[in-house]
C-alpha cells in the first residue's frame, strides 16, 4: 500500500471536491492519505493532516491540486524528502501541471502500477545573510528568488558578486534568480530568456534598470551568486512568490544551484515547445 500525499489551492472549490473524491478513492483501496493542516481542514477531514514539517515524511507521492503556484508550493513541501509530485491543473494552461482533472484516477493508477516517469528539474538553493530577517535562514525555490525595492520604495541598488569576485552593483527596481523552469514565469516578464526546464543554469535578470546594461545573465548552475543590498533603501526577498522579508544595508542572499532536485511525474513525454505555443497562441505559419 501507497502513502499518498494531497495538496490543495485553497481558494478553488474545484480543488477540494477533488481532494474529497481521490481520498475516498484511495483509502477505499487501502491507501494511506494524508494533507498539511489548512488544506486537511478545508476538506473537512482534519484527522488526516499533519504539520508541515512531517508532511513528507514516508510519503510515496505528492498529489497537487491546483496551478503552477500549488505545484510550488508542493516543491516546496517535499523536495527535500525527495518525494515525486505529480500536478493537476485546475483553472488556467499551466507549465508545471500534468494531469487534467478528469484524469485524477488513471493518473493514480499509473504511478502506483509503476508506469510512469520522473523528469528532475533544478531547485536553486537560496541562503540569506541578515541580522534580523523574518524569512528564515535557508530556502528552495523552484522558480526563482527575487530581491527588489519595497512596495512604496523607488530603486535599489544591489552588488552582484559571482564566486567570491565583484560583478558589478546595480540601480533597479529588483533583481531575479531564476531558474531554468523559472524562466517562464517572472524573469520572462522583465524580458529574460526562456531556457527548456531541464536544463541546469542560473538566470540573472534585472527589472527595470537604471543603468545602460540592462542584459539577463546565464551562468553556470554551480555558480555562487551573491547580492548585497548597498545604500540606505531596503529590499524585499520574495522565492517562489511568496514573501519573505526585508533586507537592509549590509545584509545579502546567496544563490546556487541545489543539489535537491524536483521530482516532476511525468506519463509520457513533456513537449515543452507545445505548451509554450499553447500559453502564447504561437501559430504554425
Amino acid at each position: 500500500m501507497a502513502a499518498v500525499g494531497l495538496t490543495l489551492h485553497h481558494e478553488r472549490g474545484q480543488a477540494v471536491e477533488l481532494a474529497l473524491d481521490a481520498a475516498d478513492w484511495l483509502e477505499e483501496r487501502g491507501h494511506e492519505v494524508r494533507l498539511p493542516l489548512h488544506d486537511a481542514g478545508l476538506i473537512g477531514r482534519p484527522e488526516l493532516g499533519f504539520a508541515e514539517a512531517t508532511f513528507p515524511r514516508g510519503v510515496d507521492v505528492a498529489l497537487s491540486l491546483g496551478g503552477d503556484g500549488t505545484m510550488l508550493r508542493t516543491v516546496g513541501l517535499v523536495a527535500r524528502d525527495g518525494v515525486p509530485v505529480i500536478g493537476v491543473n485546475i483553472g488556467q494552461l499551466g507549465y508545471l501541471s500534468e494531469v487534467e482533472p478528469s484524469g485524477i484516477r488513471m493518473a493514480l493508477k499509473r504511478f502506483l502500477a509503476g508506469s510512469y516517469e520522473i523528469e528532475e528539474r533544478m531547485l536553486l538553493e537560496v541562503a540569506v545573510d541578515a541580522q534580523a530577517f523574518e524569512g528564515g535562514p535557508s530556502h528552495l525555490a523552484l522558480n526563482e528568488a527575487v530581491l527588489e525595492k519595497t512596495p512604496m520604495g523607488h530603486t535599489v541598488r544591489l552588488s552582484v558578486s559571482v564566486d567570491g569576485e565583484v560583478f558589478t552593483p546595480y540601480a533597479a527596481d529588483g533583481l531575479i534568480v531564476a531558474t531554468p523552469t523559472g524562466s517562464t514565469a517572472y524573469a520572462f516578464s522583465a524580458r529574460g530568456p526562456i531556457v527548456e526546464p531541464t536544463h541546469r543554469c542560473l538566470l540573472l535578470t534585472p527589472v527595470s534598470p537604471h543603468m545602460l546594461f540592462d542584459r539577463s545573465l546565464v551562468l553556470a548552475p554551480s555558480a555562487r551568486l551573491r547580492i548585497e543590498v548597498i545604500g540606505h533603501r531596503a529590499a524585499t526577498l520574495s522565492v517562489d512568490g511568496s514573501n519573505l522579508g526585508t533586507l537592509r544595508a549590509g545584509d545579502s542572499v546567496t544563490c546556487t544551484g541545489s543539489e535537491t532536485t524536483a521530482r516532476l511525474v511525468a506519463f509520457g513525454p513533456r513537449q515543452f515547445l507545445r505548451i509554450l505555443k499553447s500559453k502564447f497562441g504561437l501559430s504554425d505559419r
